[in-house]
């Protein structure tokens, strides 16, 4: 195991011992600020952020941008703040979604065996693909080639023995980078580890570890069990345990679809009447229903999000009794969230809308009742209405099609004319 500045850059430059080493966390690097930045290549070399407005927060940032101290989660404020000079960008989900695809196709093309973590990262489990395609650093440095080639894309990949390990890996070699880890050497690349790396350390389980005087992993791993029980519970001790130890015994899991989808948006001013509320719920239900039914899936779940101009977070949630992907209903729920507030005159900052609790469309049962006998398609659990904005925007574009609530009050009295929607700068 070398530092990082002697990480192999190519399967021909590791000539170390890979063997059981069958486990890769694959990380793309500053995912979306790169998506936009392949688009625009005159950004390229420049401090460039993907976020929302100047309330709102960085989404991702370009390694020039982190130089002066920007990252991810930072208020938009602050991290102009660090740089005034920072490009911004206002994200475009479809655009991350489509590169996302094109990534886990080419990871795909190696092993079945992929599990995505986001639509940035994955782990892979290549014990099967290394006949076919040589030693797992081999694999790791076809799958770098393939995503720049292909993609003009970087990523960094963690190879290990483990899911832990190699995640680890991967966050080390960033950007463009790839680390081996031998089976022989986990517990040395473990031990002067912060124990802050440990998956279950947060900030208050970090505080009780450190007032026990345990800093690395090293000294996680040299403490009695029991005292890590009495410290952390029964159950986190024995986890972290094991980790500090190299153990992982987590196996791959393809197919494993996203817990959630949500989608938040922080105002560029305080929401304050209901009529504004609701129609920014609109707003946010509709995103999060089209991305449902893009991936073929129904939600039982649907939740809401409301952040004060204090910054006061309160959070709802509500299970259905059937299965859905209607932008009608996850509006209708996320409204019915809001008004069991009770709110009275409030000053909202942000708000969301997010869908759980996920099927196949096509594989959830469903619950027939009067309204639905006798409907053309009473399998169907999509409204007309959607049908209709899918298709027209798949065949013209988003903007071809929506919900008149969402119109601006004021229309432009002549059209922009091509390319001004194309900017540097976001909001």
């Amino acid at each position: 195991m070398g530092r990082s500045a002697d990480i192999p850059r190519s399967a021909g430059d590791f000539d170390g011992d890979d063997a059981g080493c069958t486990l890769l966390h694959v990380d793309m690097d500053a995912f979306y600020a790169s998506v936009e930045i392949r688009r625009r290549p005159e950004l390229r070399g420049k401090p460039v952020v993907v976020g929302g407005s100047l309330r709102g927060v960085v989404a991702a940032a370009s390694y020039e941008a982190r130089r002066y101290g920007i990252r991810s989660a930072m208020s938009m404020g602050q991290a102009l703040r660090l740089c005034p000079r920072l490009i911004v960008l206002p994200p475009d989900r479809a655009a991350y979604s489509a590169a996302s695809a094109a990534v886990m196709a080419i990871l795909r093309d190696v092993t079945p065996l992929v599990e995505p973590l986001s639509l940035d990262e994955a782990f892979l489990d290549v014990a099967g693909a290394v006949r076919l395609h040589g030693r797992p650093a081999a694999i790791a440095a076809g799958i770098r080639a393939r995503v720049s080639e292909e993609l003009a894309l970087t990523c960094s990949v963690g190879v290990a023995p483990t899911k832990f390990v190699a995640k680890l890996a991967s966050a080390r070699c960033k950007p463009d980078g790839m680390l081996v880890i031998p089976a022989a050497e986990v517990l040395n690349f473990l031990n002067p580890l912060p124990v802050t790396v440990l998956w279950g350390v947060g900030a208050r389980t970090a505080e009780l570890l450190h007032r026990l005087g345990i800093r690395t992993v090293a000294d996680l791993a040299d403490t009695p069990l029991d005292t890590l029980r009495r410290a952390v519970g029964v159950a986190g001790a024995e986890q972290l345990h094991a980790l500090a130890h190299g153990l992982d015994p987590r196996t791959v899991q393809p197919g494993e679809v996203e817990k959630s989808i949500s989608a938040d948006h922080t105002n560029p001013v305080d929401l304050t009447t209901e009529a504004d509320v609701r129609r920014e719920l609109l707003r946010l239900a509709e995103e999060v229903a089209r991305r449902v039914r893009e991936r073929g899936w129904v939600a039982r779940t649907i939740g809401i999000k409301i952040r004060f101009a204090d910054f006061r977070t309160i959070t709802r949630v509500r299970t259905l009794p059937g299965w859905t992907d209607s932008t009608s209903t996850i509006y209708e729920t996320a409204t019915e969230l809001y008004a069991g507030l009770g709110l009275d005159q409030p000053r909202i900052r942000l708000a969301g809308v997010k869908c759980e609790n996920f099927r196949v469309a096509g594989e959830a049962p469903e619950q027939l009742t009067l309204d639905t006998l006798g409907a053309e398609d009473p399998g169907s659990s999509r409204p007309a209405a959607d049908q209709v904005i899918d298709a027209a925007r798949a065949r013209f574009g988003t903007a071809a099609m929506g919900y008149g609530t969402l119109l601006p009050t004021a229309l432009p009295t002549a059209l922009p004319t091509t390319g001004q929607n194309d900017r540097a700068t976001g909001d």
